[in-house]
């Protein structure tokens, strides 16, 4: 900054706390009539924006009277303002706000001298700078905070300690989802771009809640509010089309897929249907990747997963079983004898378009084929896993009926 005189440099530092309060008054009508957002503020957070404007003012008269006194930028001006504003109002903003209060300054210190201008110039690119910094500091601090609730939260749904406090957590973290859920668990890569991750969610359609765990990553995903999709988001894809377009964000081995539930509060089934999916996935040698945690029901339910189990029998042996007694026989028939047709007609001395047909209703009342090999060892099991149930059960009911002697 060019040198000035004792007795100028006195003069115009004089001159500028006589207007200081005319250059304030005249901040805040251009804010005004310049600055949109600024209009529609609330009045409270409109006197915090003034507070700073004023703040910057009387911060540049001291800084003028020592330029080599350095902490004055951020301390000095963001000070003014109450810790909240930060969130309501945004650097870009803050930035116009500077330009406004440095052209309002330039008009009404023209003609005092060039030493003056650049002064002002000098100051205002200061405190540009402390103003970048200090949002930076504070999205940082905000990133981490956000980052240890994230955790929070999907350590809740994994664990299935939801409680009442679940919901305002998940709305702090700003989750645009609404609707249906799945989760997704599978390894850390060894260079885990999350940033990459939640963008390709977001072409998807679909919002995230990340959590990793050491070597494991899960996905909490669900559907994103319409509001916050771009015209050329897929609407509604399946979670498992989702899942295939996430997988390059996982680390090589199993990712599977838990079932779909209607809603976030009720991820936590999901995510023990994956878990125990991708505790179990290296049991199927040619599991695809992804793979749905109900195509690993067999898995779990020989691990001890008493979902898998429950899943099994009330998907598959109660509704044939309630639907026909000839379709459970037949099924029981046909993989006993290997999947083979004509050795089922014999036993069942039936006609082996019979066993065409009663198969062909099997699959028509559960939706799984018998004929396929991985689907004949899903329903092997649940036949198995039903006959077991209703043995106990039989064996409780005569316990009960039995006359006490």
């Amino acid at each position: 900054m060019p040198e000035t005189t004792p007795f100028d440099k006195t003069e115009t530092l004089a001159w500028l706390r006589r207007i200081s309060g005319d250059l304030a008054t005249a901040t805040i009508k251009r804010l005004e009539e310049t600055l949109p957002w600024y209009a529609e503020m609330p009045p409270a957070r409109r006197s915090a924006v003034g507070l700073v404007a004023q703040a910057g003012i009387t911060s540049f008269i001291q800084w003028y009277d020592e330029p080599n006194s350095t902490p004055w930028i951020a301390a000095d001006i963001f000070a003014a303002a109450p810790r909240e504003l930060l969130r309501s109002v945004s650097l870009q903003q803050t930035l116009q706000l500077i330009r406004v209060t440095v052209e309002v300054t330039e008009e009404r210190v023209a003609g005092r001298g060039e030493h003056l201008r650049e002064a002002i110039l000098l100051y205002s690119r200061e405190v540009a700078f402390a103003a970048a910094d200090v949002y930076a500091r504070a999205a940082e601090a905000r990133g981490l905070w956000d980052a240890r609730l994230e955790a929070l939260v999907v350590d809740s749904i994994l664990t299935g300690e939801a409680d009442e406090e679940l919901p305002s957590r998940i709305a702090a973290l700003g989750w645009h989802g609404h609707g249906e859920v799945s989760v997704l668990v599978g390894t850390t890569p060894p260079q885990f771009d999350i940033d990459q991750l939640r963008r390709t969610a977001r072409k998807l359609g679909v919002d995230v809640l990340v959590g990793v765990q050491g070597s494991r990553l899960v996905l909490v995903i669900g559907r994103a509010e319409a509001s916050g999709r771009s015209d050329d988001t897929p609407t509604d894809l399946p979670f498992l089309d989702i899942a295939n377009r996430l997988e390059p964000g996982f680390g090589s081995g199993h990712l599977v897929l838990g079932p779909t539930v209607p809603a976030l509060v009720d991820a936590g089934q999901s995510a023990r249907a994956a878990l125990a999916g991708f505790a179990v996935a290296r049991a199927w040698r040619n599991a695809p990747r992804p793979v749905e945690a109900d195509d690993l029901l067999p898995e779990r339910a020989l691990a001890g997963d008493p979902l898998a189990k429950q899943t099994l029998v009330e998907r598959i042996y109660r509704p044939l079983q309630a639907h026909s007694a000839d379709l459970v026989t037949t099924l029981w028939s046909y993989l006993d004898n290997g999947r083979s047709l004509e050795a089922t007609a014999r036993e069942l001395f039936v006609h082996p378009n019979t066993v065409r047909y009663r198969l062909k209703r099997v699959s028509d009342v559960i939706g799984w084929d018998a004929t396929g090999a991985r689907e004949a060892l899903i329903l092997q099991t649940a036949l198995i896993l039903g006959s077991i149930g209703t043995d106990a059960t039989r064996r409780r009911t005569a316990a009960t009926r039995r006359p006490a002697h």
